[in-house]
């Protein structure tokens, strides 16, 4: 027997609070642990236990290496699912709850190769854009912008979310193309609005460097994308959005940036969510799925959008 194991032969006579009791357990003869205690003293040079006929009491040494005795079982038993993690085939049912936005146009890819991949894995997606309770609901995995209100949570950054400033070329005809951020009042916007945001301004950096707010003029309001997307292709709104939004849309045709030249600070960025950091083996994968198909350095929908590392960038 190793040092390991009878460091966890301590703690179990601690936990059981008697030599027989730990030997119960084990189903062995209460001499084989007092014999390997004593074992252990020796090793370790420094008297664990002050022991009676009828009880024993933990020395201050003692107390610390239980301490670290529970430390290091834990860490064996995590060592072990890892391991296991790595040959079992993921199955069972996977709970995941994102924005709908994101669900339908990021997770729902991810989700049909995963499954091919994995067919012993079901997967339920809820859309929702109001914000859960993952732990009453029973969600394994939640895909949010923004880091989670309760810090019991364990959120992973899967992307940037840089702004942008967008417009159609006709809309451009009919207003005139804003040359300053102040112009931007004038002109009618579709602003995103829901139970925990609402858009009534633009954050920027001046040309001294200092944050500034443009208060901008929403004729519209939504909480759905692809609604805002509707409506600022009607020619009779500007937007101001997350690149992940509308980037398939942005050419010289469609959608194009405006005031490329300011400098805006990055939205929030793309979060993985998740209640607890020992994560099943079909999570882990799929989560590892997610990252490699949005991309953490250069998300995918900065690819599609032309000429962006040039735009907005800092002073």
């Amino acid at each position: 027997m190793d040092t390991t194991s009878r460091l966890i032969m301590l703690l179990e006579v601690v936990e059981q609070g008697s030599f027989s009791k730990a030997a119960e357990l084990r189903n062995i003869d209460r001499s084989v642990i007092s014999k390997q205690i004593s074992k252990l003293e020796e090793e370790l040079g420094v008297r664990l236990l002050n022991r009676t006929t009828r009880s024993f009491s933990l020395t201050a040494a003692g107390a610390e290496m239980v301490k670290k005795s529970a430390e290091l079982r834990l860490l064996l038993q995590d060592t072990v699912q890892m391991a296991e993690n790595y040959h079992q085939e993921p199955r069972g049912l996977l709970r995941i709850t994102s924005s709908s936005y994101i669900g339908k146009y990021y997770l729902l890819p991810v989700i049909n190769d995963f499954q091919k991949r994995f067919p012993q894995v079901n997967i339920e997606l809820r859309l929702d854009d109001r914000v859960i309770d993952m732990v009453s609901e029973g969600f394994d995995l939640a895909f949010r912008v923004g880091e989670p209100r309760d810090s019991s949570l364990i959120a992973r950054k899967i992307a940037r979310n840089r702004m942008l400033i967008l417009a159609t070329p006709q809309f451009i005809e009919t207003y005139g193309e804003p040359k300053t951020m102040a112009d931007l009042a004038e002109l009618p916007a579709a602003a995103y609005t829901s139970n925990h945001i609402r858009f009534e301004s633009i954050s920027y950096v001046d040309d001294k460097g200092k944050h500034q707010e443009q208060p901008i003029n929403p004729v519209f309001r939504s909480n759905d994308g692809e609604a805002l997307l509707e409506k600022v292709l009607s020619h009779t709104a500007f937007c101001t959005s997350p690149a992940f939004f509308f980037a398939d849309h942005i050419d010289h045709t469609q959608l194009v940036p405006l005031l490329t030249h300011v400098s805006l600070p990055d939205y929030s960025a793309m979060y993985a969510v998740y209640p607890h950091r020992d994560l099943p083996v079909r999570t882990r994968l799929f989560l590892d799925a997610a990252r490699h198909y949005i991309g953490e350095a250069i998300p995918r929908w900065e690819h599609n959008i032309p000429g962006l590392d040039k735009m907005y960038q800092p002073k």
